[in-house]
């Protein structure tokens, strides 16, 4: 195992300290030790920025599963290393502020940290794995992670509420990704991302490839929160600032954006992959951006704006996904989108982290997030005005900030899409330059909204929740004025990563068509001249300017009014729907009575069996080759049957045991007969045993009273248990035939010829358990593990000390 595997392993490693940490050392915040965690990491990947500079790649191999082709490989080039560096370098600054945000004494911190850690190397396993099954293992686990830190407040309802939208949306986008990773394998037979990156021709021709694209885009659209997914996000933000300023501004939901980076190569040059993704999320931006501004919590107008910068992002990278279908052709013209959109992304990191953590100082400094209450801040929290008056001017694309020049460029590489003469750009693609504008003149409104409403106006101390309000303490402004230098910086010096990062990181997203030795270079700068996307932003800054001045008006119209998402109703009632249905399946279900249970399942198997032997043409009957039957078995068969025939009727619990174990005993006896004493021992036990207890256990209950069944009841009884008996008896005998028309090996010549040989053991049985059905044995004692852990919880987290608990 090398060192970028204990890179990623670090994380879930630490975790497992933690609650030592916090249980033994109490008088120092478990959080300056986490913080250790992505402070080494992030010094420890700043130093691959000189290999991924150069064009060059790390690949290190580590066999996991090698015989099915799973293995834990990790791929870092330059896309991987921005995003490493991004988790790492944003983690230790949110962890920084972590610190001074939650109370040692009042919160459950040794969860807290646990949980962070687990996401943080995951999302570094997502975006380093070059396996996509062991990417997929990682993806769940952010999925998981994430719903336990949003529910870190688990009395408030909301919470709770949060993270479980959040699983449901992220874990079903999940499974659909690995649907889509399934039929990627079908197509390249390999689970290797650069495999399938040199197999692209076959995977762009072949039938599978539109329902594996859509596979894969729905668990990239549902992680990124793009339109309809994007409903979890609003309230994941119940979850304590540090996590929404982590997960859900700079790493979380960038884990689409990165899957639709790293497929781009996989997918790209297909109409389908360009018009899907620009398309959504073009409409995305628009969609965030108009809710943002009915929004009156600020973590919530954020948390939209974030949805609409990451559909600005996505439909970025549709836009440059275009490149690969002119390999040859003008690469200023597509490459301009990719250009943006990893400058973008970078970017957002930066402003959307420091004004996340704004959001939080504000809360925890005046005790609400409310617009509606708040107001007159600038003189009284100074610094906290700044950092704002720098993230939100960069996110509102205001000259001469970083989110200007990105923004400057998203406008150029999406006005491109007219230019491009395939796949109707040059009609259809004239909406979305125009989408994209309006949905910016939306991003400068409720920037202004954030600002003016919060840190301008009049001071309402009356109906401020806090007694005192001042500024925030200098620990939680360390983290935001961090990030608040990082824009300045990017701002003044725009060509401080171009070649470091950005360059590295486009050439990853098109390998082939920027590498080394091609004529391409990144050069960012403020001044174009007077051009389309100059005129295009001093529109935005007008249009917004009256929207905001006139939002008294605009304020009282109906669609203002609703800050909730219409999608979110759709959610809640599908939500309620599916509860109710189930309510009323399980109520069918469920009765109560083992006769239903019984014919639930035995009905079930019997449908599935006689459909599949149809299906498959698999009845055959042959007697040949039979061996002859001795007269007194048809004497011991017919006592079996008439043994069995009088249970239904008798009216004790005692003669009926006594039937059942008769019957019991006769089938150890058959065995006996037919050689197999080994069966008939089990046989004699099993039902000695179960015999002694009933007799024990039924003798001390009254007697069997008649019960009215229906005459439906009983028609369906007997169809079940006469369907049952006729699928064993033809499948056995359709079983013995087809063996006499295929000689095949048996599943039992083959457990007997390979236990030894491949397994090391004699005896056979204990040799299918432990090594042929490993993972399954493995897996039982999993579920068993994991009961005994719910039993253990049951015990302590105990309701109350009345008796009726």
């Amino acid at each position: 195992m090398t060192l970028l595997h204990i890179a990623v392993l670090a994380p879930f490693l630490f975790a497992l300290l933690v609650p030592f940490l916090f249980k033994y050392l109490r008088k120092i915040h478990t959080g300056w030790f986490v913080m250790l965690v992505p402070l080494v990491l992030f010094i420890y990947f700043v130093s691959y920025l000189s290999t991924t500079s150069n064009g060059g790649s790390v690949m290190e191999r580590f066999e996991w599963v090698p015989s099915l082709g799973i293995n834990f490989d990790l791929y870092l080039d330059g896309l991987s290393l921005l995003f490493a560096l991004l988790i790492t370098g944003i983690g230790t600054l949110i962890i920084l502020y972590s610190i001074y945000y939650l109370s040692d004494k009042k919160e459950r911190l040794n969860h807290f940290y646990v949980y962070i850690l687990l996401f943080m190397g995951a999302m570094l396993g997502v975006v380093l794995s070059d396996n996509i099954i062991v990417l997929y293992v990682f993806w769940e686990i952010t999925s998981i992670s994430s719903a336990l830190l949003i529910s870190y407040w688990y009395t408030k309802d909301a919470s709770v509420y949060g993270a479980q939208k959040s699983m449901y949306v992220t874990v079903f986008g999940g499974l659909t990704m690995l649907g889509g990773f399934s039929l990627l394998y079908v197509m390249t037979e390999t689970f290797s991302i650069r495999e399938m990156i040199a197999g692209s021709d076959i995977i762009l021709n072949h039938e599978l490839f539109l329902p594996a694209m859509i596979l894969v885009l729905v668990g990239a659209f549902t992680k990124s929160a793009q339109f309809p997914f994007h409903i979890w996000l609003p309230d994941a933000m119940e979850a304590p600032t540090p996590v929404s300023a982590y997960l859900h501004s700079a790493t979380m939901v960038k884990a689409g954006i990165y899957l639709v980076a790293r497929m781009t190569p996989v997918f790209g040059g297909g109409a389908e992959w360009f018009w899907i993704i620009t398309s959504f999320g073009i409409f995305t931006m628009l969609w965030g951006g108009l809710s943002a501004l009915r929004q009156k919590d600020l973590k919530a107008i954020l948390a939209f704006s974030t949805i609409s910068q990451l559909g600005m992002i996505m439909s970025l990278l549709g836009a440059g996904s275009a490149a690969f279908y002119y390999m040859d052709g003008d690469n200023a013209l597509y490459t301009t989108a990719i250009l943006a959109a990893v400058f973008h992304l970078i970017n957002h990191a930066t402003f959307k982290g420091s004004l996340f953590m704004v959001a939080g100082i504000i809360d925890h400094e005046t005790g609400t997030r409310d617009i509606r209450k708040l107001g007159g801040l600038m003189t009284i929290m100074p610094i906290t005005a700044t950092i704002s008056i720098i993230g939100l001017a960069a996110m509102a694309g205001l000259p001469p900030f970083n989110g200007f020049l990105s923004k400057e460029l998203f406008f150029t590489g999406i006005t491109n899409v007219v230019q491009y003469d395939m796949w109707n750009g040059d009609t259809i693609g004239i909406l979305l330059p125009v989408i994209a504008w309006v949905a910016s003149i939306f991003t400068f409104t409720y920037s202004a909204i954030i600002f003016f409403r919060t840190f301008r106006g009049k001071f309402k101390p009356e109906k401020l929740p806090a007694e005192k309000v001042h500024e925030a303490p200098a620990g939680m402004l360390i983290s935001p004025i961090v990030l608040a230098l990082a824009v300045l910086l990017i701002s003044i010096f725009p060509n401080i990563l171009a070649y470091s990062i950005i360059e590295p990181a486009m050439m990853s997203i098109l390998p082939g068509i920027l590498s080394e030795g091609t004529n391409f270079h990144v050069d960012i700068y403020h001044w174009h001249g007077i051009n389309l996307e100059l005129m295009m932003t001093i529109v935005v800054v007008i249009i917004g300017t009256i929207i905001y001045m006139t939002m008294d008006k605009w304020s009282k119209l109906g669609i203002y009014q609703k800050d909730e998402d219409i999608i979110t109703t759709i959610y809640d009632h599908g939500y309620d729907g599916l509860i109710k249905g189930s309510q009323w399946v399980t109520g069918i279900q469920m009765t109560g009575l083992l006769r239903d249970y019984i014919a639930y399942m035995v009905g079930a198997l019997v449908l599935l069996m006689f459909y599949t032997m149809f299906r498959f043409d698999a009845f055959q009957f042959s007697m040949n080759n039979t061996s002859q039957i001795q007269p007194f078995m048809y004497l011991i068969l017919a006592v079996l049957i008439i043994s069995i025939i009088l249970l239904p009727s008798v009216k004790s619990r005692m003669t009926g045991i006594i039937l059942a174990g008769f019957g019991g005993f006769l089938v150890a006896f058959v065995f006996m007969v037919f050689r197999a004493p080994d069966l008939a021992l089990t046989q004699l036990m099993v039902e000695t045993v179960s015999v002694v207890m009933f007799m024990a256990v039924f003798y001390h209950l009254p007697n069997l009273t008649k019960e009215e069944i229906k005459p439906l009841t009983k028609a369906v009884n007997i169809i079940i248990a006469t369907g049952a008996g006729l699928m064993v008896t033809l499948v056995s005998i359709s079983a013995f035939t087809f063996g006499q028309i295929v000689p095949l090996e048996t599943i039992a010549e083959y457990y007997l010829e390979n236990s030894k040989i491949l397994a090391g053991g004699y005896n056979v049985v204990n040799v299918i358990l432990v090594d042929f059905r490993g993972l399954d044995t493995m897996l039982e004692l999993l579920v068993l593990a994991i009961a005994a852990f719910g039993v253990i919880s049951l015990i302590k987290l105990r309701l109350g000390e009345s008796d009726d608990v």
